[in-house]
């Protein structure tokens, strides 16, 4: 009889159902889901029509057939819900929606050309009133500077301990934000003094690239596709919007500027001579800024590196962009081709 009972819970076990035993099956028209894609949603190896099953995406119950109006650019979750019994089986699946528009091009013409320091591995720029301040790096070299551009001038340097190699930084209420790279930590300076005064740690993203801020919020990049939003007072990240353009995640994104509601950004690697203009609410890549030519202006050396660091003046609506260890600062106005 004890054999019988084992044989009988063994062959129920066998045909007990799994998550493993489904799969979430999406039919759309386009071959890049966008948020004007309609999509029906079915469940693979769910024979019985009768059983009930829910949808959800991004935790919001929706139906079967719907349009993506409603979902964010980048990664959304979606989720299966099949009541067998008594028991309900869960089953995820990951997509990605893309922009349904074609980034613009754009080009730039120089307006003028000002020096700039060879050795500095600049991470990031902004200016702030007449000056204009710079994170470096590289461990033992990287700094903090404040700049008189317009009178080929360094106000002063602060140097941080060689254990961190600096990146981005950004200025907000009268302090000075900067960034390290994988030491999860950044920095804190008063504006005025230049001493540091503070520091903060990283949260779910896990390096720091670039710094900016709109005045209410502070954009940081990690290096991967991800654009982190923090708070203006306690730096502690409160969501992200993923960088998209109408058929691919950008990732390596790298220095930050924000002028209006749009992010410029350099991206690392990705394309050495592209900044990429970006949609700060939703993550959208409305232009793509190609840069080709400017590197050919500087002094060629060994060490020279990709461009990097990106800079808007509202008193004079011009940019000002350089590279890693070029010797230039480079004025420029952009115009879409």
């Amino acid at each position: 009889m004890r054999y019988l009972i084992i044989i009988i819970l063994f062959l129920s076990s066998c045909g007990a159902k799994k998550s493993t035993d489904y799969k979430i099956i999406i039919e759309s028209k386009d071959e890049f889901l966008n948020q004007k894609s309609s999509i029906n949603l079915k469940i693979q190896g769910l024979e019985d029509n009768n059983i009930e099953r829910k949808f959800f995406l991004n935790d919001k119950q929706i139906n079967d057939k719907i349009n993506l109006s409603d979902a964010r650019l980048g990664s959304n979750i979606l989720k299966a819900v099949i009541s067998n019994q008594d028991d309900d089986i869960s089953i995820y699946k990951e997509i990605d929606v893309f922009s349904n528009i074609s980034p613009d091009v754009y080009s730039y013409e120089i307006i003028k050309e000002y020096d700039h320091d060879i050795s500095s591995y600049t991470q990031g720029l902004e200016f702030h009133e007449q000056f204009l301040y710079e994170s470096t790096g590289l461990n033992g070299f990287s700094s903090l500077k404040k700049i008189d551009l317009f009178n080929d001038k360094v106000i002063e340097t602060r140097f941080l301990d060689k254990q961190y190699f600096g990146e981005g930084l950004t200025i907000i209420n009268n302090k000075i934000i900067q960034l390290t790279w994988k030491s999860k930590v950044g920095f804190i300076y008063d504006l005025k003094t230049l001493e540091m005064i503070g520091s903060f740690e990283y949260g779910e993203s896990n390096e720091g690239w670039g710094l900016a801020n709109d005045g209410k919020k502070i954009y940081k990049s990690d290096g991967t596709e991800k654009i982190w939003i923090l708070e203006r007072d306690t730096y502690r990240e409160i969501d992200n919007i993923e960088v998209v353009t109408n058929n691919k995640k950008i990732r390596n994104i790298n220095e930050l500027e924000i002028v209006g509601n749009l992010i410029y950004a350099n991206t690392y690697q990705f394309n050495n001579d592209v900044c990429v203009i970006i949609n700060k609410d939703s993550g959208e890549v409305s232009g793509i800024i190609n840069f080709k030519g400017l590197r050919d202006k500087v002094k060629d050396h060994p060490e020279l590196d990709v461009l990097n660091g990106i800079a808007y003046n509202k008193k004079r609506k011009t940019f000002f962009v350089t590279g890693k260890k070029w010797n230039k600062i480079f004025e420029i106005r952009i115009f879409k081709i």
